[in-house]
């Protein structure tokens, strides 16, 4: 058997290559997010990118066996489910939303599964150094360009519902456009008056600078940048 069949029909060798790189390569992608903390880390990605594989190989070798049906029908099943996962990994709350990044890195991990499961080594190779890539090396130029935006946004407590109508003048003095503000004030052990603030600037900004200096703005107790991954 030439060496290209060896590789591309079922049998073990192939099984065991396709199984091997499927591993490798969500192992990767899965340690950068596993060492960002993020929710679903080494094992999850593993997991994933090795079961759709098996799901592709599985397709593949129920029309090599039966000689009939589609080898995509289950990879199909595998796009549109991974979602589940996916939305499990996303965290809404009032101040941001997290996860949006390791959710699309799960569908990603899936869609990489599906290529080395088909035997399509080369594409699922380049892919995966992209992904990686992009998880790691964009992350930290998104940051340097989000860091230096006309836009921010940022949660804020305040000691009292003035204070926080202070702030908002303090920040039109400052050359602030207010886009959007979401209040949430609590009264009881700890009572303070909490804001979400989507504010634009007349130029882009250095943030950390901007926020230190509305950090310093009477009757604010906390104040810290959101961001969204």
């Amino acid at each position: 058997m030439p060496n290209g069949e060896l590789f591309e029909s079922i049998n073990l060798i192939s099984v065991l290559t396709r199984l091997t790189l499927a591993v490798m390569l969500g192992g990767i992608l899965g340690f950068e997010r596993g060492r960002k903390r993020r929710p679903a880390g080494l094992r999850t990605y593993m997991i994933v990118c090795l079961a759709s594989a098996l799901v592709m190989i599985t397709g593949e070798y129920l029309v090599e066996r039966y000689q009939t049906g589609d080898p995509a029908r289950l990879g199909a099943q595998v796009i549109s489910g991974i979602g589940f996962l996916g939305a499990g990994t996303i965290i809404i709350t009032s101040k941001q939303v997290k996860g949006l990044t390791t959710a699309a890195g799960l569908w990603a991990s899936a869609c990489l599964g599906l290529a080395v499961g088909a035997g399509f080594y080369m594409g699922s190779v380049l892919a995966g150094v992209f992904l990686l890539l992009i998880m790691s090396l964009m992350q930290k130029i998104d940051r340097y360009l989000c860091l230096r935006s006309n836009h921010i946004h940022f949660f804020a407590e305040f000691k009292t519902m003035e204070s926080m109508g202070n702030f908002i003048q303090k920040l039109r003095e400052m050359g602030c456009q207010l886009d959007d503000l979401e209040v949430n004030s609590r009264q009881g052990y700890t009572d303070y008056v909490g804001a979400t603030f989507w504010v634009k600037m007349d130029m882009p900004v250095n943030h950390i600078e901007a926020i230190q200096e509305m950090s310093g703005i009477k009757g604010v107790k906390y104040l810290e940048e959101l961001e969204y991954m």
